[in-house]
């Protein structure tokens, strides 16, 4: 049998908000505590497993705990309860990743290359290549203060995938830039998955999970409401009242 790589048992993530916050979160309330301070349950009993190899696609309305998810995986939120396991460290790819502003494009390469494990023969020998992926051209040597958002995220992009990853976490790193840039982000994601352990996928886009994932997840409100093949989980994503206005 191919190799356990997450196993994610009762995992629950409470958190505070004020009252005023509280629209479109209604279903997501818990308890209230004290004068205006509620629970929201991000992610309410949740469990699964996954093995070395498989692509999941992470599915489900705006706040149902998705992203959540993907950073406790990370390691970047606590649990309140339950328990995750790992075989390795996951690796978290996301627009929202924070860089050196101050620092020049080339420069966050070099950083961030090595700040992932890459021996600086390594990146001496790839530098060129992260550089072309990114498409910046000339922009490269500037400070990233001076950078678009959808310039960072490319960049962002070609230094998280420069290292091949056991575990990947993806949260809608794939929409950023134009249409050329996407489809090399896709190529870049297969290419990984085809070399290395487990993908994880958030998107807002089901054609792109399903055209990249074999297995779905579907939350909703922090519960977990399907699990199996992607294009049935989809199928039950789009058939319910959460996923018709999507």
């Amino acid at each position: 049998m191919t190799e356990l790589s997450v196993r994610v048992t009762d995992l629950h993530i409470e958190f505070e908000v004020s009252g005023d916050r509280r629209a479109g979160l209604r279903q997501r309330l818990a308890t209230q505590k004290g004068s205006g301070r509620r629970l929201i349950k991000a992610v309410n009993g949740v469990s699964f497993e996954t093995r070395r190899g498989e692509a999941i696609g992470v599915i489900g309305s705006n706040g149902s705990g998705k992203s959540t998810l993907l950073s406790a995986l990370a390691g970047l939120i606590k649990p309140t309860s339950g328990e995750i396991l790992v075989s390795c460290e996951p690796k978290l790819l996301g627009v929202g990743a924070v860089l050196l502003n101050g620092a020049t494009g080339i420069r966050n390469i070099r950083l961030g290359c090595l700040a992932l494990g890459m021996s600086s023969e390594e990146l001496d020998d790839r530098v060129a290549e992260i550089v072309e992926f990114t498409g910046l051209g000339e922009a490269i040597d500037r400070p990233l203060k001076t950078y678009s958002a959808g310039m960072r995220a490319r960049l962002h992009f070609a230094i998280s995938t420069a290292v091949q990853p056991e575990i990947l976490l993806v949260d809608e790193a794939l929409s950023v830039g134009d249409k050329e840039f996407r489809k090399k982000s896709r190529a870049k994601i297969e290419s990984l998955l085809a070399n290395a352990g487990t993908l994880f996928l958030v998107s807002h886009s089901t054609k792109q999970i399903e055209r990249l994932c074999t297995r779905g997840l579907w939350l909703e409100n922090g519960k977990l409401l399907a699990d199996g093949p992607i294009a049935d989980v989809i199928a039950q994503y789009g058939d319910d009242e959460y996923g018709a206005d999507d």
